[in-house]
């Protein structure tokens, strides 16, 4: 676990190791939906503060709210890619609580009824599979957004955009299985993977549509009891979550070591500082004063609605996973790269389909394309390099037309014009030289030039033989045919 200059740090390691943490993940996702969970408002991110609101969303006195069908669609398709058992009945419940982000009073989300129940998802941590239980995936309505600005009381505003409010999210809560932050990581991306797969939501974290809030208790090792928990929230990206828990658990184990007791509270963590601060007392159920909300019917999802559903699920990332190195004969490590994504995955069927050969296009996959995307920042979908001409270009590397360094060289191109292999070989002059006497004649140019190789070659020292073939294909622009060079100066170097 990583030490911090905050409080809980200077730990010693012995003392760590006497604690293990139990932690559980609140996470919220928002829904894909053109509008909002119970109105015809739009959720879109980015809009003119208050222009997406209506009196359904803003609480207005008559106003009554409609459940969003595509709503309802989405999350039941998360709960079954999550193996939950989807409820035939479920209910919304007004939970009450007084805040200026919530303008009704209270927020429509489920309670004692969730949409779905008893599921579980399969993290991979260092290389060892883990089963994660998820206690409950439930349907809510979000909150406006509030803004602050200034630094101090006489200069201070806040502000309410309602755009946001009456956006549907669902949320995901997990059993509390997670024993360290690295797992905590490997659930949230594999979590995060299944949403953008479903397309349940876009997992932007940095719009919002992706919250993570983390329940993090200690306990001596081999201990049954949990410990009194604490809420870590504003965890909005991976880095921050891992470093709140590292963080919060060397917090907790210290206030234990030196005689104190864990107090159950809401904190925030603070990224500027690496520290989880105290934000409020930690709420009960009963503080919320549930109850069943009477303006929504309660919701129905009988057998034919979950077919439905089910059928028109796309494949996995697991199955995906599994088929790729059963089909293709990938690597575990390839397969899961390729999968990573799901138009990463239907790229590279795509390839294949087209007649690239399976290994060698998920390679050139792996290497040369997701390397340039990650240098200009850009998805797959922006490529200029299309599963066609990735085929075409493996086809003429195979054939021999060009050889595989210059077929770098052609990628290259490709990616920066998106114009045809043959286009760009044909315009560069890339084409392979198998002219043996073209090849021979340079080859003994380069012998001649470096007797002091030769005579180290001759001594018994193979290793130069590498060196004069690199000399000959940088004098031939790596177009000459490899085969060719090497045999020819095999012969060369026996003759001499």
């Amino acid at each position: 676990m990583a030490k911090t200059t905050t409080e809980g740090a200077g730990i010693a390691p012995e003392v760590l190791a006497k604690y293990e943490a139990v932690i559980g993940l609140e996470v919220h996702a928002q829904l894909l939906t053109a509008t909002k969970a119970f109105c015809a408002c739009s959720p879109r991110f980015g809009d003119p503060p208050n222009t997406n609101t209506c009196p359904v969303c803003l609480g207005l006195p008559g106003a009554l709210p409609v459940l969003n069908g595509k709503a309802l669609e989405l999350a039941l398709r998360a709960s079954i890619a999550l193996n939950c058992e989807v409820q035939e009945r479920s209910r919304f419940a007004r939970k009450n609580y007084f805040y200026p982000d919530l303008p009704k009073g209270y927020q429509i989300s489920m309670y004692e009824l969730p949409l779905a129940t008893g599921g579980w998802l399969e993290v991979d941590v260092a290389g060892a599979a883990k089963r994660i239980g998820i206690t409950r995936v439930h349907m809510e309505e979000d909150a406006a957004k509030n803004l602050h600005e200034g630094f101090d009381d006489s200069d201070r505003y806040s502000y309410i955009d309602f755009n946001r409010c009456g956006a549907p999210l669902i949320e995901i809560v997990s059993e509390p299985d997670l024993r360290t932050p690295a797992e905590a990581h490997a659930y949230l991306t594999a979590l995060k993977q299944i949403l953008l797969y479903t397309e349940v939501s876009d997992c932007n974290m940095e719009e919002g549509s992706l919250r993570c809030d983390a329940n993090v208790s200690v306990r001596l090792r081999g201990a049954v009891k949990f410990g009194t928990k604490a809420e870590v929230k504003n965890l909005n990206s991976f880095r921050f979550l891992q470093r709140a828990l590292e963080h919060e658990i060397e917090r907790q184990i210290g206030v234990i070591e030196s005689g104190g007791k864990i107090s159950q509270e809401t904190r925030l963590y603070n990224s500027a500082t690496g520290r989880t601060e105290p934000m409020r007392s930690k709420e009960f159920a009963h503080d919320y004063r549930y109850f069943p909300d009477p303006d929504l019917l309660p919701v129905h999802v009988d057998a034919k609605l979950q077919e439905q559903v089910r059928t028109g699920m796309p494949e996995l990332p697991a199955a995906r996973r599994a088929r790729f190195i059963g089909a293709y004969g990938l690597t575990g490590y390839d397969a899961g790269v390729l999968t990573a994504a799901r138009a990463l995955a239907e790229y590279f069927e795509a390839a294949v389909r087209a007649g690239a050969p399976a290994k060698a296009a998920a390679n050139w996959i792996s290497t040369e394309l997701l390397g340039r995307l990650n240098d200009t920042g850009k998805e797959i979908g922006d490529s200029n390099v299309s599963p066609t001409g990735l085929a075409e270009l493996l086809a003429k590397i195979e054939s021999g037309e060009i050889t595989a360094s210059t077929g770098k060289k052609v990628f290259a191109r490709m990616f920066e014009s998106g114009k045809a292999p043959a286009e760009i070989i044909a315009a560069e002059g890339y084409s392979q030289i198998s002219d043996t006497g073209a090849i021979e004649s340079v080859a003994r140019a380069i012998v001649a030039k470096n007797s002091e190789n030769l005579a180290k070659y001759k001594a018994g020292n193979e290793g130069v033989f590498k060196f004069f073939v690199g000399q000959v294909m940088r004098e031939m622009r790596g177009q000459a045919n490899p085969q060719a060079v090497n045999e020819i100066l095999k012969r060369i170097l026996g003759e001499a």
